[in-house]
């Protein structure tokens, strides 16, 4: 080949890739504000290869960051757990192995906050494991036992569990005050708890509201506390129907339920 036929193939061949970029680059940022901001790279290549274009990762990251698409990011969060030093705890049944073979099995829980001009609202969240689902929650002005009880009843009537349901969480007061265990009890429910000063035995719940602040609840300004509930609500709604997760094989949790029962 003659060296001006060759610089003038690499034209070519530069110009469709530049039209090709330009092609992805649409698709992407369709993905990524259809997420609502959240998708990052890896996702979003998921999302593309189901939509039939078999693309890197690579250059999906690079076609965002030259299209200025920055997922919005984690910001460091406020220890909320408060132990009873009266209160005996339940032993660690868990041992961070997170791995369940069927719904209903083990729910973990925590707590976290979100800020607003009439103060704190807080949130008690219950998700299974199994398909990693917000089967419960609730807010409350207050972070006490009444709403660790509020959004475990919630639970309960969303998803009728039967005996021996393993309930963790870590040591907070809410949860190994006597209502609480008595509410646990009344269904058959066996309580476990993380060990003093080890986040990571309750990791699962930690990821949950680490999404919920990152991906939703920093984003905003609250005037009130209904706003911010309005929005958990429909936060959780995304979460559970829409917002595809990477440890359940890029389906969301209704699907992977779905999937399963099938």
């Amino acid at each position: 080949m003659r060296r001006q036929g060759y610089y003038e193939y690499q034209q070519r061949k530069d110009s469709v890739r530049k039209v090709r970029d330009r092609e992805l680059t649409t698709k992407i940022k369709n993905i990524f504000y259809e997420s609502d901001r959240i998708y990052g790279a890896r996702k979003i290549r998921h999302q593309l290869r189901e939509g039939g274009d078999d693309v890197s990762r690579k250059r999906v990251r690079r076609l965002m960051e030259a299209a200025g698409l920055v997922p919005v990011t984690w910001r460091r969060r406020v220890q909320t757990t408060v132990s009873d030093p009266r209160a005996t705890p339940f032993p660690n049944l868990l041992k961070q192995d997170f791995k369940v073979a069927l719904p209903n099995l083990t729910w973990v829980s925590d707590f976290t906050y979100i800020p607003t001009d009439e103060g704190w609202l807080y949130l008690c969240s219950f998700v299974d494991l199994f398909s990693r689902r917000v089967v419960g929650w609730e807010t409350s002005d207050a972070i006490d036992r009444h709403l660790a009880i509020a959004a475990f009843h919630n639970a309960v009537e969303n998803r009728h569990p039967g005996k021996h349901l393993v309930i963790h969480t870590d040591r907070g007061c809410q949860y190994t005050s006597w209502d609480f265990r008595r509410e646990v009890a009344a269904i058959g429910g066996i309580q476990s708890m993380s060990r003093p000063g080890t986040p990571y035995d309750n990791a699962c719940a930690e990821t949950f509201f680490k999404t919920v602040k990152t991906e939703w609840m920093e984003r905003f300004h609250f005037r009130t506390r209904q706003e911010a509930r309005d929005a958990i609500a429909k936060y959780i709604l995304f979460y559970n129907r829409v917002r595809i997760h990477q440890s359940l094989g890029y389906l969301t949790p209704v699907e992977f339920e779905k999937t399963f029962a099938a």
